[in-house]
């Protein structure tokens, strides 16, 4: 629409500049116009005059001695009759006193605007005089001088752009109306074209613009149709691979924590014990006594951290007791440490024992990652985590993280790091959406995941975010 009006605007300008050239032009016509009837004013009255001179020499006999002139009556209705309207007659015959006559102004035409006739003033100036003389064969008779009046003659300029004007102004108007609605009507295509290709841009690649019968604007439609395929294609390939690399992060994890578990926790389980046999073997050595219980303390400290490794990183739980008891594990974990740092609240709301397995596997990984940048980027005191299922558009899956922290959203949304990274790949593998915005007293993460996108048959393995967690 923009384009349509910055050309409609165009046109404008264009027809404006020529109606003032036209408008320019014209005044200089009429300028023309009155010096040309001054003109011929002037050879009229002088031709007239001079057939009364010759008239009273032959037929009269009215002859002067001093200058031998003769005396013709040339103010006469006869006379006045070819001069133009405007234009005012001087003539002294010898050394007579110059007399003037002037045609009636009535037939010029109506008194022209103030700003117009100094305009005109300002351009042309005042009329030049046209002398001629009577007859060449007796110089001393005289010459007749024609004066177009400056305001017979603004007033004669104003008439002839006042028609002219106003006829090239309706044409004027009538040409950009005719071209406007040509206009309109050539780039009509351009609309929707605009509107499928921001469509496009939002993620929406069902979306086909109609072909039209213009040549140009039936490629670019075809050619934005032929990229929303491909886009849809290639976000459906992409969506996938997602999905399925979720399910190997997810075996990777179960994988490593079944090792950590036979490898490396039967080792402290064995370090335990045989610190405990030292120590009890060694009544009388004090020393080695003591060794043996600094050594069997950081084993169980090891302990205590391979079993909160191992906690982060299972996830067949989920299969076992459902998202609803994995929640409230994951809550009362961080409620039940030594010294929290804040209160987590937990808030679960629909069925969500209904939940597809990969779309249960990503709501349990998120919220674990959104808990834990709260409690390590910020200084909260509660924070209030709220998982419900809407039952609108075929299920939504809806998470909530909200804390009084007094954190940053914009830094927390351009941090460096994997974590955040890896949620909004967890959320758009499924067609949802994810923001991180102000709470009311810290930051809000918010997330909702459509259940239609889910495949339950797709292992339901997703993850990553233990770890990804752990690198942002």
């Amino acid at each position: 629409m923009q384009l349509i009006i910055r050309l409609i605007m165009r046109l404008v300008a264009i027809v404006a500049l020529c109606l003032a050239l036209a408008i320019g032009w014209v005044m200089n016509d009429a300028n023309r116009a009155i010096r040309a009837e001054t003109q011929a004013s002037a050879e009229r009255v002088a031709h007239e005059l001079e057939n009364l001179f010759w008239r009273e020499i032959l037929w009269r006999g009215s002859m002067r001695r001093d200058n031998i002139l003769p005396i013709p009556n040339w103010e006469s209705l006869a006379t006045l009759k070819l001069v133009s309207p405007g234009v005012c007659i001087t003539f002294a015959p010898g050394a007579e006193a110059p007399r003037v006559m002037c045609s009636q102004m009535d037939g010029v035409g109506a008194e022209a605007p103030q700003w117009f006739a100094r305009a005109f003033d300002l351009l042309f100036g005042a009329p030049a005089p046209v002398s001629r003389p009577l007859t060449v064969r007796q110089p001393e008779t005289g010459a007749v001088v024609a004066r177009a009046d400056s305001a017979a003659a603004v007033r004669q300029a104003w008439r002839e752009i006042s028609i002219v004007a106003g006829v090239a102004a309706s044409m004027a108007v009538g040409v950009c109306l005719l071209a406007a609605l040509a206009i309109f009507h050539a780039l009509a295509p351009t609309q929707a074209i605009v509107d499928g290709l921001r469509r496009l841009e939002s993620g929406n690649y069902r979306h086909r613009i109609k072909a039209f019968t213009s040549g140009e604007f039936g490629l670019m439609a075809r050619a934005a149709n032929d990229l929303a395929e491909r886009l849809a294609q290639t976000t459906a390939e992409r969506v996938a691979l997602t999905k399925r690399l979720f399910e190997v992060q997810e075996e990777e994890r179960r994988a490593l924590a079944r090792d950590l578990h036979d490898e490396f926790g039967q080792c402290l389980t064995a370090t335990t014990a045989f610190a405990a046999a030292i120590e009890a073997g060694a009544a009388d050595r004090p020393d080695l006594a003591a060794d043996a219980r600094s050594i069997g303390k950081v084993a169980r400290r090891m302990t205590m951290t391979l079993r909160e490794a191992l906690a982060r990183l299972r996830s067949q739980d989920l299969d076992e007791l459902g998202l609803e008891a994995c929640l409230v594990q994951l809550v009362a974990g961080w409620n039940a440490q030594t010294a929290p740092r804040a209160v987590v609240h937990l808030d679960l709301m629909g069925d969500l024992a209904g939940v597809p397995p990969a779309v249960s596997t990503s709501v349990f990984r998120i919220a674990q990652e959104c808990l834990t940048n709260a409690m390590r980027h910020g200084k909260p005191h509660e924070v209030f985590l709220r998982v419900e299922r809407l039952a609108s558009n075929d299920g939504v899956v809806a998470l909530t993280v909200e804390d009084d922290g007094d954190g940053d959203p914009t830094r927390i949304d351009f941090a460096a790091g994997h974590g955040l990274l890896g949620m909004r790949e967890r959320v758009s593998a499924f067609g949802g959406s994810l923001s991180i915005g102000r709470a009311a007293r810290g930051v809000r993460v918010a997330a909702r995941i459509p259940l239609i996108h889910a495949n339950s048959n797709a292992g339901g393995r997703a993850g990553g975010f233990g770890a990804l967690g752990r690198a942002a």
